[in-house]
């Protein structure tokens, strides 16, 4: 499976395709979906354009995607540094008027194990996001069952992104939920050849990168994700 990152925590004077706005959000995701990726993460964002797990501000970005592209699966992130507090980020959960198909929980942050339970409990397939060995015993002490693992490498230089992902893979069990294998930043399009050559579920957009293999700068999500499926990813 290919996913298109849309946004992240990124804004217009990062790069003037990301889309923050609903409609915005759901222009880029028929778009990247039209382009061959079977599915969408994003970070909504309120009025003021900081991101936000608020129903509402969720309801709008959700809703909006699926008008423009029905039956593509969207994700949400419930990130910590959206709501610090554990018990804000499960209240919140809780509270979604419109529920997204997935959300990603990081296995590292305080409180990830209830958040991850409000989501299930919701019946949103949670994805655990491990950014390093550490993480994966964590992630194994949830008591609610994950849909998806995030190997997330987030690293520089390269080969450390490389080998944390190698460590992070080796570490999880035999009878682990599918992998999504992706990088950030310079170690992007090397660790999604990596996920390439391993066979495993990866992921591309202006979240991740900013650049095309070649280094030149994308003009939106789409060149990302065409360029990445040059490269092998579907």
């Amino acid at each position: 499976m290919l996913k298109a990152c849309l946004n992240g925590g990124r804004q217009w004077q990062d790069h003037p395709a990301v889309p923050v706005t609903p409609d915005e959000l759901a222009a880029e995701a028929a778009r990247c979906a039209a382009a061959g990726v079977a599915a969408v993460h994003v970070h909504p964002r309120d009025a003021d354009g900081a991101e936000s797990l608020d129903p509402g501000v969720i309801a709008a970005a959700v809703t909006a995607i699926r008008a423009a592209r029905p039956g593509l699966p969207v994700g949400v992130s419930t990130g910590a540094w959206i709501a610090p507090e554990p018990a804000d980020r499960v209240a919140a959960v809780r509270a979604w008027t419109v529920l997204p198909d997935f959300a990603s929980v990081n296995a590292h942050e305080p409180g990830a194990a209830a958040v991850a339970a409000a989501l299930h409990e919701r019946g949103v397939l949670v994805e655990a996001g491990l950014w390093t060995t550490a993480a994966v015993d964590a992630w194994r002490r949830w008591p609610a069952p994950t849909g998806r693992i995030l190997v997330e490498c987030l690293a520089e230089p390269v080969d450390v992104a490389l080998a944390d992902a190698a460590a992070i893979l080796a570490a999880l069990p035999a009878d682990r939920p599918p992998v999504l294998l992706h990088g950030e930043g310079p170690a992007t399009w090397p660790v999604l050849a990596e996920a390439v050559r391993r066979g495993l579920d990866t992921r591309i957009g202006l979240e991740d990168t900013l650049v095309l293999p070649d280094g030149s700068t994308a003009p939106d999500n789409v060149a990302l994700v065409t360029a990445a499926r040059t490269l092998g990813a579907h």
